[in-house]
């Protein structure tokens, strides 16, 4: 069964960045590029006007900047899921992208798989970060900054000594559900291996009983 198709608006404030885009994003059949914004206004204009599912948001913009116009659109079009695409990677932007209601933050240098991957990924309702920005952000902040609260109760459960079985059965997931989860919660956090993996929730992560 194909992919419902994604409708994606492009906000950056440099055409050729856009032009940049919409040729590494049209390539994906799932994708469609609906429209392309140069400013706050024109993007709340798009917004008002076209069904939109995500908006792929450059920080740099003339007027309001593009955190405080995801902020906007959180406000007045939640459904709009928004992305963050830029060239700064400083934890700070991160932070106040994801306060304003950004589903994820990738680097503008990124290569385009992890672009498509971090699009699918918010569309289906997870969050995703570059491989820099979340070994960044794990230095600095919780997890649960990370993390989803499905992917933090696994986390806790690792922590907690549990295998994938237990921890399918305490919350009543699959297996491979829980699998996905782990690979997920590795991802975000900048982990490898499984051995890293548990002794990062043990160091990290109280034990409950």
């Amino acid at each position: 069964m194909a992919s419902p198709v994604i409708q994606i608006l492009l906000v950056d404030d440099h055409p050729l960045v856009r032009d940049g885009l919409r040729a590494r994003l049209e390539t994906v059949p799932h994708f469609e590029i609906v429209a392309e914004a140069g400013n706050a206004s024109e993007a709340l204009k798009h917004a008002s006007t076209i069904n939109i599912d995500l908006a792929l948001m450059d920080i740099n913009l003339a007027g309001i900047n593009g955190i405080e116009l995801t902020a906007q659109f959180h406000a007045l079009h939640p459904a709009i899921a928004v992305l963050m695409l830029s060239m700064h990677d400083k934890a700070e932007y991160v932070m106040q992208s994801i306060l304003s209601g950004a589903r994820g933050y990738v680097l503008k240098d990124a290569p385009a798989i992890d672009i498509i991957t971090a699009i699918d990924t918010v569309i289906a309702g997870g969050i995703y970060y570059s491989a820099g920005i979340a070994r960044q952000m794990t230095s600095q902040f919780s997890p649960p900054v990370l993390l989803t609260p499905r992917e933090n109760e696994v986390l806790q459960s690792i922590a907690n000594g549990k295998s994938n079985k237990h921890i399918a059965r305490e919350l009543d997931l699959s297996v491979r559900t829980v699998e996905t989860h782990r690979l997920n919660i590795k991802r975000k956090l900048g982990i490898e291996g499984q051995a890293d993996l548990i002794r990062f929730a043990l160091e990290r992560l109280p034990l409950k009983v």
